[in-house]
């Protein structure tokens, strides 16, 4: 196994990550970081919880001095909540290269948030709040030699793709490109293409996802006359923090209001909320002041608590890659975890099929069709370039 120092890593990164724990690499940052040190445009498939923040991270801090332009790397995310996890993921290996980072999104004031970023090496930003400052011209990414996209997929979900278009325009054709998605088909895979140039292509597709399989997986037949009593039980349990899944945000307000008033810690976590609202719920919750969170999916972008013991889904969610999502925030960092999800009788089939594709046990009933069964599956990295997309490749 290679160590952080064999894949070029310096001794001032390393023991910096050593100060956090982090002594040896994850697999997603085995098979990166190798290739982005060494200046490729790189597209990379894995999903939440590999370690894929530090992936690209690693590599942006040794790339880039201290005495270099400002800002020289930017990295673009689909939320505020991702922006900010990031950032602080990236600060302390930054600082031992003499690197300044800055968070930039929506929410807070832009003055301050705007001198801070014409200061930063690294920008990490979301589309919205970054294309204000640049319209401002509080901003400029003429100097930007490295660009990532994190979490590519979502950004193009919520409906960013113009403004990445005209943010990727911003950057410099020479820049170098790394493209982290949990997919790269469809609309991501094109995008991937026109964003970069012979882009070296690894996957990481663990079975199930290196997270979700140390979960326990928990499915409980529901009414809507049950459904409030069956989160209350599993609330009651022995559990640390839990994290409960809906689907609207008016819909975690009325949740989170329901539990409140059976004397649960809790807070809600939604787009609408305002970013010093949903900063000060993340702080009680991580601190533990707030023992439950009640957070829609896009909400949730970006939230890494160790103490998360319990994901419970209130609302079955809309396929296996939100599941995998969802209850990918417990089980992390080597710890177990319990995902739990409410189920009537009219989601059955739907979450019948997403436990069967994603190989986990259930007692959902019914018997796996074929094209249901999982594939048996590993660590998987397939290396190779990706072809030059003719001149419409957005360098």
């Amino acid at each position: 196994m290679q160590s952080f120092a064999e894949l070029g890593v310096s001794p001032n990164v390393a023991r910096a990550l050593a100060r956090r724990g982090i002594t040896e690499p994850f697999a997603i940052q085995r098979l990166a970081i190798g290739d982005v040190m060494a200046g490729h445009d790189v597209l990379v498939k894995s999903p939440t919880g590999s370690g894929k923040t530090l992936a690209f991270g690693i590599p942006l801090v040794e790339r880039i001095a201290a005495n270099g332009p400002t800002p020289s790397a930017l990295v673009l995310a689909p939320t505020r909540e991702l922006a900010s996890q990031i950032t602080k993921e990236l600060e302390e290996i930054a600082r031992a290269r003499s690197l300044r980072v800055c968070a930039v999104y929506g929410g807070v004031g832009i003055g301050a948030q705007a001198r801070a970023a014409g200061r930063a090496h690294i920008v990490v930003a979301t589309p919205g709040r970054l294309e204000d400052l640049l319209e401002r011209r509080s901003i400029s990414l003429g100097a930007v030699r490295l660009l990532v996209l994190d979490e590519a997929d979502r950004m193009l979900d919520m409906g960013f793709r113009p403004a990445v278009d005209r943010i990727v325009k911003a950057c410099p054709t020479d820049r170098q490109t790394m493209f982290f998605s949990a997919t790269l088909d469809g609309l991501a895979g094109q995008v991937a293409s026109r964003y970069t140039t012979d882009a070296v292509v690894h996957e990481h597709t663990p079975a199930v996802t290196t997270s979700v399989a140390k979960v326990e997986h928990r499915f409980v037949p529901v009414t809507a006359d049950d459904r409030m009593d069956a989160l209350m039980g599993e609330l009651r349990g022995e559990r640390d923090l839990a994290l409960v899944f809906v689907r609207t945000k008016r819909g975690a307000d009325r949740l989170a209001k329901k539990l409140h008033g059976e004397g649960v810690k809790v807070a809600a976590i939604h787009g609408d909320k305002s970013q010093r609202q949903r900063e000060v719920a993340l702080s009680r919750f991580q601190s533990g002041s707030v023992d439950t969170l009640v957070a829609t999916d896009v909400a949730a972008r970006g939230i890494d608590v160790a103490s998360v013991s319990h994901v419970i889904n209130f609302d079955v969610p809309d396929g296996h890659d939100t599941y995998v999502h969802r209850v990918g925030r417990t089980g992390r960092a080597g710890r177990g975890g319990v995902g739990v999800t409410l189920v009537a009788d009219a989601d059955a089939h739907e979450m019948r099929r997403i436990a069967n594709r994603l190989g986990i046990k259930h007692n959902l009933g019914g018997e796996r069709r074929a094209h249901e069964r999982p594939q048996p599956r590993g660590n998987a990295s397939r290396r190779r370039r990706r072809p030059r997309a003719g001149t419409a490749n957005g360098r």
